[in-house]
């Protein structure tokens, strides 16, 4: 149990919450996508995000989108917010 609370303390220490910390020790990130995209998918491959969009069209109004684990045990879980921005 002590490896569960060393970890994420080790995490912050070496540069906060990022992707990898995300992903690998729970904590989370945002994502502020490029003007005028919307977010379509998102997935993991390996250890990098991968994420797409497409043109906003003139009426869409931009939102913030939650990108989760949901862990069996619910410890260490990730969380990538993702920002939609015209």
């Amino acid at each position: 149990m002590k490896k569960i609370i060393v970890l994420p303390i080790i995490a912050a220490m070496l540069g906060g919450c990022d992707q990898f910390t995300a992903r690998n020790l729970g904590g989370s990130d945002t994502v502020e996508l490029d003007k005028n995209q919307r977010l379509v998918e998102i997935t993991w491959k390996n250890q990098d995000l991968w994420i797409l969009t497409e043109p906003m069209d003139s009426d869409y109004i931009p939102q913030t989108k939650t990108f989760y684990e949901n862990s069996l045990i619910g410890v260490m879980q990730g969380k990538i917010i993702i920002k939609e921005s015209k």
